[in-house]
């Protein structure tokens, strides 16, 4: 049975694709072509068998080629979320959030981004996460509460840009 696995769309604000695509042209022309000049350079030191500078390069190629692949994978599979579409002041992908922590009386920021944007140490938090898709649709003033691993978080939405 050749089920074909139905792969799920990622979801990117237009600064996300546009990094991704950035790196990815990088990497298929400045990249590969340094690559491809050490290991011309190591060839011509002789021996491959015991040549440490030409396996680096080999294992360097390996994984800028694995990169190029995974981009090219995000991009062809990517749905691109235009903050400009999004209901003035309304929660989205794209969207910069202030909100307050209830609990903790304390005022925290957030960029609502796709999944593989996500880096919460930058305060950009993944629509597909309990808080990030608790507050998609959300505007000023609406309190939510989200249950996670630790117990329960209880934000007001502050602001929305």
């Amino acid at each position: 049975m050749g089920e074909e696995m139905l792969q799920k769309k990622i979801v990117l604000s237009t600064e996300g694709y546009n990094k991704y695509e950035e790196e990815l042209l990088y990497l298929k022309g400045t990249r590969r072509a340094e690559i491809a000049e050490k290991i011309k350079e190591a060839r011509e030191q002789g021996d491959l068998s015991e040549n440490a500078e030409y396996d680096a390069a080999k294992d360097e190629q390996r994984d800028i080629e694995m990169r190029i692949e995974e981009l090219e994978n995000i991009l062809a599979n990517s749905e691109v979320i235009d903050k400009s579409d999004l209901k003035k002041g309304t929660i989205g992908v794209g969207s910069h959030v202030k909100v307050l922590d209830i609990g903790l009386e304390e005022e925290i920021e957030y960029d609502i981004v796709g999944a593989t944007e996500a880096n919460s140490l930058s305060g950009k938090i993944s629509n597909e996460s309990p808080l990030g898709s608790a507050l998609l649709g959300k505007k000023k003033g609406d309190e939510i509460e989200v249950k996670l691993t630790r117990g329960k978080l209880k934000v007001k939405v502050l602001k929305v840009s």
